[in-house]
């Protein structure tokens, strides 16, 4: 089952894998750099009724030093079952890229953290054929970045920090620290980066604090018109219309498809693009009266 906890790791480690900076660390290499890595197709499906799909499989590929893939998976709990498909997905993909395979588990509790780093053996009596031993991005090895100084530099890891460390008793302090240096970027790499952190913590108590200190931090003077915060408030109202205006674009193209009216490709772009709230409540009362959809527009 996709969570949103799996979908922030997908989107974190296959847009930033230098995020998987602790883990270089504790095998003894160099920081990682973006470049080194290349994003693969998570897909380890044979030609059977049953699918299987990792978060994330990434070939690491530097200038120098040995290259291999690193399998990433969000773990939120304890499950026997994901041991036997950990086993799978390393013996299957080092067959099908003739490589060595890291499996990286992320973890926000240390209960589940704990387990996941196994080792989760395949034996028969005392001989054991295969054991799958996953390097854990828990609470026990990702740091808790508590300095605004490291969020600028490494906010991929920042970011990380936030989303393993949600359940700790330190975690206010963290998610205050991440928000606080996140707003040193530009204002669109401030809100990709504050819905990451949103994302991961979807489904923890967490992500209810986490969103009122978006709102606290987003100016340091509320209610004083600073350029900050009008430009945050003018984004902010620029994208309710332009929800609401894609709720009646909608409703047009709807209610001449019950009618059954032909809608031609530059019929259905010109509803579906059009930002003027006006003309498409006008539309929208005139789509159940015209013979045709092109009338809407004379």
């Amino acid at each position: 089952m996709v969570t949103s906890t799996h979908e922030a790791s997908h989107r974190l480690f296959q847009e930033h894998p230098e995020a998987l900076a602790p883990v270089f660390e504790a095998l003894g290499l160099p920081p990682p750099s973006p470049a080194d890595f290349h994003e693969l197709s998570p897909d380890v499906t044979e030609i059977r009724p049953m699918e299987r799909r990792a978060d994330t499989v990434l070939k690491f590929e530097p200038d120098m030093g040995e290259s291999f893939l690193i399998a990433v998976e969000s773990q939120t709990k304890k499950d026997p079952d994901k041991a036997r498909s950990w086993s799978y997905y390393v013996a299957y993909l080092s067959a099908k890229y003739d490589m060595p395979v890291l499996l990286v588990a992320v973890c926000r509790d240390r209960a589940t953290a704990a387990w996941a780093m196994g080792p989760f053996d395949c034996a028969v009596g005392p001989w054991t054929t295969q054991t799958t031993c996953p390097f854990v991005l828990g609470p026990q090895t990702v740091p808790e970045v508590t300095d605004e100084a490291t969020v600028v530099r490494r906010p991929a890891l920042a970011a990380l920090s936030a989303i393993v460390h949600s359940e700790s008793r330190r975690a206010p302090a963290i998610l205050e620290t991440v928000a606080r240096g996140l707003l040193s970027f530009e204002p669109d790499i401030t809100k990709y980066w504050f819905e990451v952190v949103e994302v991961g913590l979807e489904s923890t108590p967490t992500r209810d604090n986490w969103r009122k200190l978006m709102q606290d931090v987003i100016t340091h003077f509320p209610g004083h018109g600073t350029l900050f915060e009008e430009k945050y408030l003018e984004g902010k109202a620029e994208g309710e219309a332009e929800g609401e205006a894609r709720g009646e674009a909608k409703g047009v193209l709807r209610v001449l498809e019950v009618r059954g009216l032909a809608i031609t490709d530059a019929v259905r772009e010109r509803i579906a693009t059009c930002s003027d709230l006006t003309l498409l409540n006008d539309w929208l009362d005139r789509a159940g009266t015209v013979e045709r959809a092109e009338d809407l527009f004379a």
